[in-house]
């Protein structure tokens, strides 16, 4: 059941960020995680939705010289938007409409392992909270996942 509540995002990202680096030792990922985001939200859920987008960021950076994996908030037209963004292989924005189904890769498994339900996941979860999420890319760019939470506030 959703419960949410005012939490930080901020703090709950660091939290998600540390499961995955626990998770890829040997990956050297640099991670900003803007201080002050605050939202009302389910905790426990939104640390599954985030663990989701950092492990798809992780993955997607293993051939960058320098990963990069930033978490942030942009002002959108209905509110504050949250994103994780990558510096990693990026994708090919005209099949944006497939990143979020069960099962739907845009990536070989031979090139990056998973399952393909990780954004499916964390899409759910954002839809629970009555947010929306999306994403952009461009190929060998990175990408960035934005999502919106209907009752978040931003500091």
């Amino acid at each position: 059941e959703l419960t949410a509540r005012p939490i930080s995002l901020s703090q709950v990202a660091a939290e998600a960020a540390a499961a995955v680096r626990e998770r890829h030792p040997k990956r050297d990922v640099r991670l900003e995680v803007a201080p002050g985001l605050e939202v009302n939200a389910d905790p426990r859920l939104l640390r599954i939705a985030l663990e989701n987008l950092l492990c798809n960021a992780w993955k997607y950076t293993a051939r960058a010289p320098q990963p990069s994996v930033s978490v942030g908030m942009e002002a959108g037209e209905h509110g504050p938007v949250y994103f994780v963004r990558d510096n990693g292989v990026g994708f090919d924005s005209r099949r944006a409409g497939e990143l979020f189904g069960v099962f739907k890769r845009l990536h070989s498994a031979k090139e990056f392992e998973g399952t393909g339900v990780g954004l499916a996941h964390a899409h759910r979860i954002i839809a629970r909270h009555g947010g929306s999420m999306w994403g952009e890319a461009a190929v060998d760019r990175g990408a960035t996942f934005y999502f919106g939470l209907r009752r978040a506030r931003a500091n």
